[in-house]
């Protein structure tokens, strides 16, 4: 049986950049203190090589951070967006009416 779903692509090479500029630390001497050449860490962050799990482990050490905050992207988590907190007060009625006027702007 052929896999239809469409595979899961997590932004890794963006989540890296996003940790590697929090911290304040070049792409070499990231990949210094990982172990990895500096362009493969530049490769990672243009999303043109997927690191393997080890490779990530070191990155993440290097960075400080566990490969939970790694994977851990708050700006996913929609519950507290004051916008989503009053879509889901609204009964259905009140959002079928607000997807109608949504699809037409």
């Amino acid at each position: 049986m052929a896999n239809t779903h469409e595979p899961y692509e997590y932004p890794v090479g963006d989540r890296l950049r996003f940790f590697r500029e929090q911290k304040q630390i070049s792409t070499n001497k990231l990949a210094n203190l990982a172990g990895i050449s500096q362009s493969y860490v530049r490769d990672i962050e243009l999303g043109n090589k997927n690191p393997t799990i080890e490779v990530l482990f070191q990155l993440c050490q290097a960075l400080g951070i566990s490969l939970k905050d790694f994977f851990d992207d708050e700006s996913l988590n929609l519950t507290n967006d004051p916008l989503i907190q009053r879509i889901y007060q609204l009964n259905a009625s009140q959002k079928e009416s607000l997807l109608a006027f949504l699809n037409t702007i």
